[in-house]
């Protein structure tokens, strides 16, 4: 028997896909275009946006008719409903030889599943939230963490991820804040880079989203319109897909929701195509984010059917449309029949599909879904609750802590006080399972371990007296509990104060996708709980646990400490009990600012002059917390610095290093982190004041000390020109090495000189930087 070449290893991929698919009916390539989703909530209380009106229960006749032609992709069999792993990997695993021996060619479907947070099943493990990992400024262990979320993936047969989220924010008042690494391009290029190194290194397709423009909606309403400029998309929105894409290798792009000046994302050829795969090479597969195509009929109004929303998308580039069947079917093949749509379209998704297919292995002839463990498949293992323990700790910021209440004493009396303190659901965020799937099976237990941090905290001090109230609820206005909570603090030495939000979806939390806020106030009645707190005279320390930075001004100079995590996971609990105790010593920093005041929005860091305070308004944007900042119990010195001297003449296209000498002069273990802000006095447009263009964790013992050199190239102060280039300008630059982006240490005076140099694709991205001993 011979075999066909699509099944032949030794010949290359495209040899092979094109070999299959001169072979293949219209039906059979339009089948590799989309998924299904088995088993989706069609209640109206689901997990995606609209997900009541766009799907369908099918039958099991349904089912094998629909196979018969093959399949594209199959959705969430894990992150759907609660299913025991070893026997989710074993339906999965049937379910594929059932697709294969359905169709003429025997191919398999890619099993894709959320992973924003960890692999988003039940009993795995439930890692921070992405800006969490924006917070430890350590790309290479969520490089680590991504890789391990990977391997669990395929585990059990699942070769597609939907994360990272590369979106900036722009807005935090928008509910995916939490999604977000932060509101910094660089922090979430280079964070998001090494998420996507770290799941593909597991075989894992990664995917990057929201291709491109999600969260500066107006207003900072889910799915709301984008009227972003040029320069903003170019400069703010872009750079972390290109890193991510550059330096990651990712092999999918998710399409977002968003329009952008009137045209949405999965509408746009200029973005999907033009700058995607002509100007950045990218080769992978672009899919819609669930229910996106249809979308351009229902929400965008762009098409006047399934079978326009099907031709619109296909021309601007979608490959493959989520979660499931309504607009690349039936509707589509009709239409290339009549004549109305190019076959030469579906020919092009269809390549791109079973290109990645190939890649993966699925085209092979020996081929096999079942797991290599058959029988109890770990997706909790304790590797993976001692990294999630990793990431949490490395992720906890200590605000503020003025008169040196923490750590706490071993026998302290302590009144723990708030909604957040004795619930596990604080510690995750809107993707994680429990959160996102099993608010909705209320009679399945969470399957994973979550210590509060009323429980972490006895543990982390049996010595203390600790006392519990929770005062309020997270969002509503009753106060009848303050009263309790009130008695408890006036009998404790220090109170602690855990508020913050509960993740959910679509208005069922206070955080999280759909849960958008209209102001930065804490939510409820946890502000007026704070309040009396406070009233008592007691020391108030103030913890967090949250999904977005909240306004604390109100409180600022009346709080004995402020320590704030960001959805930390399954071991947050005893990540914010060990900083409370002092096993831990804080080294995150904020990805986002802090805000004095609840209005005022949208606000980043990113300003330029007339975005800062001025005479001008009686608003002050200033920040309470600069983007960047976080203390410690230990304490820093930064001397010996080099390149601050006078004003030095690179070329456009030079290069130019500072270093410094960071050394620990405490009493303990700590990590300080370095960040390099780049300041431009005048441009061709107006730039932010100052903008991340590197940064460096340095880890030091007590007495330790590190050289870090920053290599700055010109090609790091490139912006949007007014032509829509991407150039390097001559003139002055600052370098300033900071704690934060308001705390500036040293000083460096460039003088570009040259011409005017334009940018292409194949521009610097990062700031290189080596760590070394002191001379």
């Amino acid at each position: 028997m011979t075999t066909a070449p699509w099944r032949d290893p030794a010949l290359p991929a495209a040899a092979r896909v094109d070999d299959l698919l001169s072979r293949m009916t219209l039906e059979e390539k339009t089948a590799q275009l989309y998924g299904v989703w088995v088993g989706a909530a069609t209640d109206g209380d689901g997990v995606a946006p609209h997900q009541h009106d766009m799907t369908a229960d099918r039958s099991d006749d349904e089912w094998d008719e629909l196979i018969a032609l093959g399949l594209g992709q199959l959705t969430r069999s894990f992150g759907t409903a609660p299913v025991d792993p070893a026997l989710g990997a074993q339906a999965l695993a049937r379910a594929q030889r059932r697709i294969a021996a359905a169709g003429r060619f025997g191919i398999p479907a890619v099993a894709h599943e959320e992973c924003l947070a960890g692999f988003t099943a039940w009993q795995a493990t439930a890692y921070p939230v992405p800006l969490a990992w924006g917070a430890t400024f350590d790309p290479s262990l969520v490089e680590e963490m991504a890789h391990r979320i990977g391997e669990d993936l395929r585990s059990v047969g699942i070769h597609q991820g939907l994360a990272p989220v590369l979106d900036v924010v722009r807005d935090p008042r928008w509910g995916r804040v939490e999604e977000t690494a932060g509101e910094d391009p660089y922090l979430v290029g280079t964070v998001g880079a090494a998420y996507v190194r770290g799941l593909e290194s597991a075989g894992v397709v990664a995917t990057l989203k929201h291709f491109a423009g999600y969260a500066s909606s107006a207003g900072a309403r889910n799915l709301a319109p984008v009227r972003a400029g040029i320069r903003e998309f170019a400069d703010i929105t872009l750079p972390p897909f290109e890193m991510a894409l550059r330096e990651g290798g990712a092999r999918s792009v998710m399409a977002a929701y968003n329009e952008t000046d009137g045209v949405p994302a999965s509408a746009d050829a200029g973005l999907l195509t033009e700058l995607l795969r002509e100007r950045w090479g990218f080769t992978g597969t672009v899919v819609a984010d669930y229910f996106g195509i249809g979308f351009l009929e229902t929400l965008h109004r762009v098409a006047g059917s399934p079978a326009e929303a099907a031709h619109t998308a296909l021309a601007a580039g979608v490959d493959v449309e989520l979660p499931t069947l309504k607009c690349y079917g039936k509707p589509l093949v009709e239409a290339v029949r009549a004549g109305e749509i190019p076959e030469e379209l579906v020919d092009r998704a269809a390549r791109r599909v079973l290109l990645q297919k190939c890649e993966l292995g699925l085209l092979d002839e020996d081929w096999a879904p079942e797991p290599a463990a058959t029988t109890r498949i770990d997706l909790d293992s304790p590797a993976n609750r001692a990294l999630a323990r990793r990431v949490a700790e490395e992720s906890v910021v200590l605000l503020d802590n003025p008169d040196g209440v923490l750590p706490l004493p071993p026998d302290a009396r302590v009144a723990v006080v708030g909604p957040r303190a004795a619930d596990a659901l604080a510690m995750l965020g809107c993707y994680s399972f429990p959160s996102h799937v099993l608010t909705h099976h209320p009679e399945v237990p969470l399957g994973i371990e979550i210590p509060t941090v009323l429980e972490a905290l006895r543990a982390e001090l049996p010595d203390a007296k600790v006392t519990f109230a929770e005062g309020c609820g997270v969002s509503d206005p009753d106060t009848a509990g303050f009263e309790e909570a009130v008695a408890r603090a006036a009998e404790a030495d220090v109170c602690l104060a855990v508020l913050g939000d509960r993740a959910g979806l679509f208005g069922r939390g206070t955080s999280g996708e759909g849960c958008d806020v209209t102001d930065l106030r804490l939510p409820g009645a946890q502000g007026e709980l704070l309040d009396a707190l406070v009233a008592t005279g007691v020391p108030v320390v103030l913890v967090l646990l949250t999904g977005r930075p909240y306004a604390l001004g109100r409180w600022h100079g009346r709080l004995a400490a402020v320590v704030q995590a960001f959805f930390p996971g399954e071991e947050g609990g005893p990540a914010v009990a060990g900083v409370l105790s002092g096993r831990v010593n804080p080294s995150g920093r904020l990805p986002v600012s802090v805000p004095r005041v609840p209005g005022g929005q949208p606000w980043t860091y990113l300003q330029p002059p007339l975005g800062l305070a001025g005479e001008v308004s009686n608003l002050d944007p200033t920040p309470l917390y600069a983007f960047g900042h976080g203390g410690s119990y230990t304490s820093f010195t930064w001397g010996d610095f080099t390149g601050g001297e006078g004003v030095t003449e690179i070329g456009t296209d030079g290069s130019y290093d500072v270093s410094l000498t960071v050394r620990n002069t405490g009493d303990r273990e700590g990590a300080e982190v370095v960040q390099l802000y780049l300041h431009d006095p005048v441009a061709s447009v107006t730039r932010p004041d100052v903008r991340l263009i590197g940064y460096q964790r340095v880890e030091l013992a007590p007495g330790g000390a590190s050289r870090v050199r920053f290599r700055f190239h010109a090609d790091l102060s490139s912006f949007t020109d007014r032509s829509g280039r991407r150039v390097v300008e001559p003139g002055a630059l600052e370098l300033r090495l900071a704690a934060s982006s308001a705390d500036v240490r040293h000083t460096a005076r460039l003088d570009l000189t040259g011409p005017v140099r334009e940018l292409g694709p194949d521009r610097r991205l990062r700031c290189e930087v080596e760590v070394s001993a002191p001379a």
